[in-house]
C-alpha cells in the first residue's frame, strides 16, 4: 500500500494493511469516529495515539488502549507529527487545522475515518467486502438513510444504517452476529472530503444548499465534496434541486439516475397518479402510494424516491420497496407531530437547521406559525422568507440571529405578525424593525427552556384552527441549546404543558 497521502487505494488488500503492523498512527479527534478506529488499528497491529483538546474524551480513548497526547502539545511542537506513518482524522478537522497542516508539510498521508474504513473493508479484514449505499445532501440524509434501511430489512437483507446517522461504519463491519452485507451509509460533506477512495455500489446526492461554506472554502468545494458520493456504479441525483441537478453533467464511469416529484422520464424515478414510479430500473413500475410516505410532504417524497433508487440499484424488488417505505416512520425532531390541540397541529422539525431544510418543512403545510432562529452560520434567509411568505400566519423568533430573520420578514412578508422572544441579563428593549410588526418579549436571565416555553405560548396565541405551529428553526441550536435534539425536546415539553385551548381563543381576528 502506497501511503502517499492521496488516499486512493485501488487494489488494497490485507497484505498492504499489514504494513501498519508495528507502525505508529495518529488519530485526530477523540469523539465517536475517533474512538471507532482504535480497535481496528490495533487489530492491524498499529500503535495508536489519539489527540484532542477534550481531556475526558482522551481518557476514554486511553481506556481503549490508545496512547494520548493533548492537541495543544502537538500544535506547539509540530515536528512530533513526523513520528507517525499515517494520520486518521475525524471529519470535523478542517484541512487547514494546524496538526493536519504539520502532517502535510512532513509528507504524512491523511485519511479520514471513512477512508480508513473503506480500505479495511476492501481488504477483507472483517470478511468479504460489503455493498455500500451512500446517502448525502444538505438536508434529508438521515431520513433517507432510515428509509433505505427499512427497505433493505423488508427485502430480508442483512444491513445496517451507519455513518453520520450514529453507528460508526467500522462498528457495522466488525459485527459478526449477524454479519452485515449491505451498508446504508449516511455521509456528511466533511466525511466525503476526507474519503477520496470511496466508490460505493450506489450513491445519492439529495440536494445542495449553502452550508459549511467556511469549512469547504466556498460553494464549489462543498459541492465537490458531496459529488464524491456519485463516483461508484450508480449515481443518483435529485433533479428538483438546481445545484444538485448540475452534477448530472459531470463525467463519470457509472450509470446516472435522477429522481423528481413530477412524472419521471426514462432513467428516472418520480411521482405520477399518486404513486412513486420507477422508470430507471424497470418500465414504469409502481412502487408505493405517495400518501403512505412518512414524513408527508415534498421533502419526505424526495427522500423516499432517493431511498427507493438506491435499493433498486442493487436489485431490491418493488414489493420490498413498498413494504419498507410503508413501515418507515419519521425519527425524533424530523417533522414529528407532537400534539394536536383544538385543530392546531404542533410539529417538531428541530433538525431543520438551515434555510433549505426549513423551506421543505414549511411548504408541506398551508398555514404555518413559524418558530425560528438560532445560529444561521452565514446562510442567507431572504430567499426562504420570500418563498414561504404566503404560508405564514405568524412567526416567533428566538436565538442569536433572530434579528436577521425579522429583517427578512420585514422585507418580504411585512403583513406577518412577528414575536421576538429574547433572554438577557437586563431585559432591555430594542427599537422595533421598520416595516415589521414585531412584538418583543424580554425574559431577563431566562434559560433556553423558558425561552422556548414562552415561544410556544406566543405561537399558540397567533394560531387559528387549521394552522400548524412549526418548529423549523432554519438555524443551528448551539447558541442556546446543547443540540438540535435538546431544542426539539424543549419544544415538545412546552407543547405538552399547554392547557387545552378554549374554542374562542386561538382564532385570528
Amino acid at each position: 500500500m502506497q501511503l502517499d497521502g492521496t488516499g486512493h487505494g485501488a487494489g488494497v488488500d490485507a497484505g498492504d494493511l499489514d504494513r501498519l503492523r508495528g507502525a505508529s498512527v495518529l488519530v485526530t479527534g477523540a469523539g465517536i469516529s475517533g474512538r471507532a478506529v482504535i480497535a481496528p488499528l490495533h487489530d492491524l497491529g498499529a500503535r495508536v495515539t489519539v489527540t484532542d483538546t477534550n481531556v475526558d474524551a482522551l481518557a476514554r480513548c486511553a481506556e481503549l488502549g490508545a496512547e494520548t497526547v493533548p492537541l495543544d502539545d502537538l500544535v506547539a511542537d509540530p515536528a512530533r507529527v513526523a513520528e507517525f506513518v499515517l494520520v486518521v482524522t475525524s471529519p470535523g478537522f478542517r484541512p487547514d487545522a494546524p496538526v493536519l497542516a504539520a502532517a502535510t508539510a512532513a509528507g504524512i498521508p491523511i485519511w479520514g475515518d471513512i477512508e480508513f474504513t473503506w480500505h479495511v473493508d476492501r481488504a477483507g479484514v472483517y470478511g468479504p467486502p460489503r455493498q455500500w449505499l451512500v446517502v448525502t445532501g444538505t438536508n434529508g440524509k438521515t431520513t433517507t438513510t432510515s428509509m433505505l434501511h427499512s427497505i433493505l430489512e423488508a427485502a430480508d437483507m442483512s444491513s445496517a444504517a451507519c455513518g453520520n446517522i450514529g453507528l460508526p461504519v467500522l462498528d457495522a463491519l466488525r459485527a459478526q452476529e449477524p454479519r452485515v452485507d449491505v451498508l446504508a451509509v449516511e455521509l456528511s460533506s466533511f466525511q466525503l472530503h476526507w474519503a477520496p477512495s470511496v466508490r460505493p455500489t450506489a450513491g445519492v446526492v439529495l440536494n445542495i444548499a449553502e452550508d459549511h461554506l467556511d469549512w469547504h472554502g466556498g460553494m464549489e468545494g462543498y459541492a465537490d465534496a458531496k459529488a464524491q458520493a456519485l463516483t461508484g456504479g450508480v449515481a443518483v441525483v435529485g433533479l428538483d434541486d438546481a445545484v444538485a441537478a448540475t452534477l448530472v453533467e459531470r463525467p463519470r464511469d457509472g450509470h446516472t439516475v435522477g429522481f423528481r416529484l413530477d412524472a419521471p422520464d426514462v432513467g428516472e424515478l418520480g411521482v405520477r397518479g399518486g404513486m412513486l414510479i420507477d422508470r430507471a430500473f424497470a418500465d414504469s413500475v409502481p412502487l408505493v402510494a405517495a400518501d403512505e410516505i412518512s414524513p408527508p410532504g415534498p421533502a419526505g417524497l424526495c427522500d423516499a424516491l432517493a431511498a427507493a433508487a438506491l435499493a433498486r440499484a442493487i436489485g431490491v424488488s418493488p414489493a420490498a420497496v413498498d413494504a419498507g417505505l410503508r413501515a418507515h416512520r419519521v425519527g425524533p425532531h424530523r417533522a414529528e407531530v407532537v400534539r394536536r390541540l383544538t385543530d392546531i397541529t404542533f410539529i417538531d422539525d428541530s433538525k431543520a437547521t438551515n434555510p433549505h431544510a426549513a423551506r421543505s418543512s414549511i411548504v408541506a403545510h398551508d398555514s404555518v406559525v413559524w418558530i425560528a432562529g438560532g445560529l444561521l452560520k452565514g446562510a442567507r434567509i431572504d430567499d426562504l422568507v420570500a418563498d414561504v411568505a404566503d404560508r405564514l400566519a405568524g412567526a416567533v423568533l428566538i436565538g442569536r440571529d433572530a434579528d436577521q430573520i425579522a429583517e427578512a420578514l420585514a422585507r418580504h412578508a411585512p403583513e406577518v405578525p412577528v414575536v421576538h422572544v429574547r433572554a438577557g441579563d437586563d431585559g432591555s428593549v430594542v427599537e422595533p424593525i421598520a416595516g415589521a410588526d414585531v412584538l418583543h418579549l424580554d425574559l431577563p436571565t431566562a434559560d433556553a427552556d423558558t425561552v422556548m416555553a414562552e415561544a410556544v405560548r406566543a405561537a399558540t396565541a397567533l394560531a387559528a384552527p387549521g394552522d400548524t405551529v412549526l418548529l423549523a428553526p432554519a438555524a443551528a441550536s448551539l447558541d442556546m441549546f446543547d443540540s438540535y435534539g435538546h431544542r426539539g425536546r424543549s419544544f415538545a415539553a412546552a407543547v405538552t404543558a399547554l392547557a387545552d385551548i378554549e374554542p374562542e381563543s386561538g382564532t385570528r381576528g
